[in-house]
């Protein structure tokens, strides 16, 4: 048998062995009925729920309830299906429509040995090794069709933790406008928060942003370049050119994606609105995008009524104590002065130290007796005499 041969076997029983784990993932579930905080090398939450004993996050095994759809299984989906996984998310549901290439393997995630298959089984395979905890659930088309844009609709609005119940996040992690657009569309529809996330073509530089309809400005608020310049895009998808690539920053995309996902999945911290990342200069520039009141999409309009008409919380104005001193003592006598005004005659503080600070009091003047009588160590003076006086003292 050549090594080929054994190679491919390999494979395939690894294929059946993952397959099996697969079938036993829902009586796996079953029989967690709670993330473990115990603190043992065998307990894959011990870690996470870390979070919670040390007061970042309140109640961590919230997010056994939580279902997050991920719409493309790419470099930056897959990293991001693989950590989510590993934070034990309840219910992960994957869109895609391609197939492994040996092509991906610059980025992570994917495996040789999974060229061919479809990327969200190839996903859905791995991840169940992970985490059989994790409750997978594929959906191999393309959203931006007719047909398939109303399956993917029905499948965020009823594909929830409890049944008929809405998603609780949907992440864009696509490459092409046209699916973004799809998207924002069916995220308008049904009100649904949805991060949306991009890597440049140059692979040097990428983005989230937090879309909340009618409080932000959705995708269509503001167009990219292609759009506000009536471009096609197909033109700047030419065949036999690749975009470049790389793990690194597709790896940081995902990252600021998932953390900023669990920060808002389970209440803890400050979730970013749009947050950008430029590996040219390690820049992280952050802002916020209201919503545009003329969008053509005419759900995001109805979308910002709704935001405008809901009450808004009263904020309880505190009353602030007006603060002392820092410290009480001021043992060297340091005051603060104002540069603006006229300089004070230094000729008997020659001691002052600093710009803007001075003695409160003159320390006394050293006379020249003083100095004249100040001990000085001979330089003559031997090793072991230095050592005599040294054990006298």
């Amino acid at each position: 048998m050549s090594a080929i041969e054994a190679l491919r076997e390999k494979i395939a029983e690894l294929k059946q062995e993952l397959e099996q784990i697969k079938n036993d993932a829902p009586a796996s579930r079953d029989r967690i009925e709670k993330m473990s905080a115990e603190v043992v090398d065998s307990n894959p939450y011990s870690r996470l729920m870390a979070l919670q004993r040390m007061g970042i996050v309140k109640e961590y095994e919230q997010i056994r309830d939580k279902t997050v759809a991920v719409v493309g299984v790419g470099g930056v989906g897959s990293v991001t299906a693989d950590m989510l996984t590993r934070c034990g998310i309840g219910k992960l549901i994957l869109f895609d429509y391609d197939k492994v290439e040996l092509a991906n393997m610059n980025r992570l995630f994917f495996t040789p040995d999974q060229a061919g298959l479809s990327k969200v089984e190839a996903a859905a395979r791995t991840l169940t090794f992970i985490n059989p905890d994790v409750q997978i659930e594929t959906h191999n088309y393309n959203i931006t069709t007719v047909e398939s844009f109303d399956k993917f609709l029905n499948t965020i609005a009823t594909g929830g933790k409890e049944d008929n119940k809405p998603v609780d996040l949907v992440l864009s992690c696509v490459d092409n406008f046209e699916a973004r657009m799809a998207i924002n569309t069916a995220c308008n529809e049904l009100g649904l928060y949805w991060f949306e996330s991009g890597v440049s073509e140059n692979a040097v530089s990428g983005h989230i942003q937090f879309i909340r309809p009618g409080e932000t400005a959705c995708f269509a608020c503001a167009p990219p370049l292609v759009v506000a310049e009536n471009i096609d895009e197909r033109t700047l998808k030419r065949e036999g050119v690749c975009a470049a690539s790389l793990p690194t920053t597709m790896g940081i995309t995902a990252g600021m994606l998932v953390q900023n996902t669990l920060k808002y999945l389970l209440n803890f911290g400050e979730v970013s609105n749009y947050l950008g990342y430029n590996a040219m200069n390690d820049f992280f520039p952050r802002m916020t995008l209201k919503p545009n009141s003329q969008c053509d999409d005419r759900q995001c309009q109805e979308r910002q009524k709704e935001y405008q008409a809901r009450p808004k919380p009263v904020v309880e104005e505190s009353v602030v104590e007006e603060a002392g001193p820092l410290h009480e003592a001021n043992e060297w006598g340091i005051e603060l002065v104002d540069d603006s005004q006229p300089e004070l005659d230094t000729t008997n503080t020659s001691d002052a130290v600093g710009t803007g600070l001075k003695f409160a009091y003159e320390g006394p003047v050293k006379s020249s007796e003083a100095e004249e009588t100040t001990s000085v160590v001979n330089d003559e003076v031997n090793l072991e005499d230095l050592m005599a006086q040294m054990k006298s003292m």
